[in-house]
C-alpha cells in the first residue's frame, strides 16, 4: 500500500474573510476520504498539535490545523502567540466557528476528500471543538478534556466565556468525549451533566473516563501523560473518525 503523506503549511480564508495560516496533512493515495479539524490547545499551534496533525494524515485521513491565533501574533512563537491572544481576551466563539468553517471548507474541496468531516480539539480546543460541532454542519466531534462546555468560565478565568451544553440540540454528529477522573475543568460532575444532556437529546455519544489521569493526558511531553489511557483515547478517536467519516 502506497503510504506516503503530505504535511504543509497553507493559508485558508477564516473568519470574516480573513486570511490565516493553517496547516495541512494528508495521505498522497487517491482516497475518497474523510477530513479532521484538528483545534489546538491553549498553549498554541506548537510542534506537538502539528505532529497530532500528521497522526491522522497517517491513520488515513486529510487533516487540517488552523492557527486561532495568527491574527494576534503572526509569525510569533507558540508561546508569545498564545499570550497575545490571551492578552486580547482569547479567541471568540464566533470567530473560532469561522475559522473552523474555512478549514472544513479545504478539507471538503480537496481532491481526495469525501466531504465528510469531522472536528477534534485539546484543552480549550475540547471546548471549541463542541462548540463547532453544534454550529456546523460536521460529521463527528471529539472532545478531548474540553472545560467549560457544561458550566461557564469562573470569575477568576483570564477571560469569560459561556457554557456551550446550551447549544447541544444543534449537533449534527455524535460526540466522543475523552475525560480524565482526577481533572478539575472539566472535573467529572461537569463530564456527567454532559453525559445527561447528550442522553436526553438523543445524541449518540460515547464519553470514557480515565481512572488515574487528569488533564492533558494526550501530552507526551508534559508530566500529565498517560501513556495507558492516551493509546486507548486514540484507539477509540481512530475507531470513532473511522465509521463516521466513511466515504
Amino acid at each position: 500500500m502506497y503510504d506516503a503523506v503530505l504535511a504543509e503549511t497553507i493559508t485558508i480564508t477564516g473568519d470574516g474573510g480573513d486570511a490565516v495560516e493553517a496547516y495541512l496533512a494528508r495521505p498522497l493515495d487517491p482516497g475518497p476520504r474523510g477530513g479532521v479539524v484538528v483545534i489546538h490547545h491553549m498553549p498554541g499551534y506548537d510542534a506537538a498539535t502539528k505532529e497530532i496533525t500528521r497522526r491522522f494524515a497517517v491513520l488515513g485521513f486529510n487533516a487540517c490545523c488552523p492557527n486561532l491565533y495568527h491574527r494576534e501574533a503572526p509569525g510569533a512563537s507558540p508561546d508569545d502567540a498564545a499570550a497575545s491572544a490571551r492578552a486580547l481576551g482569547g479567541v471568540s466563539d464566533d470567530r473560532l466557528v469561522g475559522d473552523v468553517a474555512g478549514a472544513a471548507a479545504v478539507l471538503r474541496g480537496l481532491t481526495s476528500a469525501n466531504r465528510k468531516v469531522g472536528v477534534i480539539g485539546y484543552c480549550s480546543g475540547g471546548r471549541q471543538a463542541f462548540l463547532a460541532g453544534c454550529r456546523l454542519p460536521l460529521d463527528a466531534v471529539v472532545d478531548c478534556y474540553g472545560a467549560f462546555v457544561a458550566t461557564s468560565t469562573p470569575p477568576e478565568a483570564p477571560f469569560s466565556r459561556p457554557a456551550v451544553i446550551g447549544l447541544a440540540a444543534g449537533l449534527a454528529g455524535p460526540v466522543l468525549g475523552l475525560f480524565g477522573a482526577e481533572d478539575q475543568h472539566p472535573s467529572p460532575a461537569e463530564t456527567a451533566e454532559l453525559e445527561r444532556v447528550l442522553t436526553e437529546l438523543g445524541t449518540p455519544h460515547e464519553l470514557h473516563t480515565y481512572e488515574g489521569a487528569g488533564h492533558a493526558f494526550f501530552a507526551v511531553d508534559r508530566p500529565s501523560y498517560r501513556p495507558e489511557a492516551a493509546g486507548d483515547g486514540w484507539s477509540r478517536i481512530a475507531d470513532w473518525f473511522g465509521r463516521y467519516l466513511a466515504a
